[in-house]
Formats: C-alpha cells, structure tokens, sequence
C-alpha cells in the first residue's frame, strides 16, 4: 500500500476506516505467524501429554 492509496482511502472512506484497513493488511503476516506457532505449540505440548489433536481440523473450523 503506497502514501497515494492511503490518501485516496482517507478521503474516500474516512481516517478510521482507513487506519483500519491498513492495520489489518499490515498486521496479517503476523497473525499467520502467531497462528502457525499456536498450532505447533499444541502438538508439541499434545505429544507429551500422548493425546491426539488434529490441527488441520482446527484451522478449518477458525477460518
């Protein structure tokens, strides 16, 4: 997102909506991160408690 669409968006939609749209873009990266490292975590912590989780089946009902 270049200065020129986030003035276009300010003016067309307003500074909230605008400073939204932008956190979300830019902070989206990060949540997959945080997603992939929370689904790591509970295999791991699954395996040592010997309990089978499917994490392929709980990003299905997330998303």
């Amino acid at each position: 997102m270049e200065i020129n669409d986030l003035l276009n968006l300010i003016a067309n939609v307003g500074f909230p909506v605008a400073i939204s749209a932008y956190l979300l873009v830019r902070l989206e990266k990060q949540i997959m991160n945080l997603t992939y490292s929370i689904n790591k975590l509970n295999t791991i912590v699954s395996t040592k408690l010997g309990i089978v989780i499917d994490n392929d089946e709980i990003t299905k009902r997330i998303s």
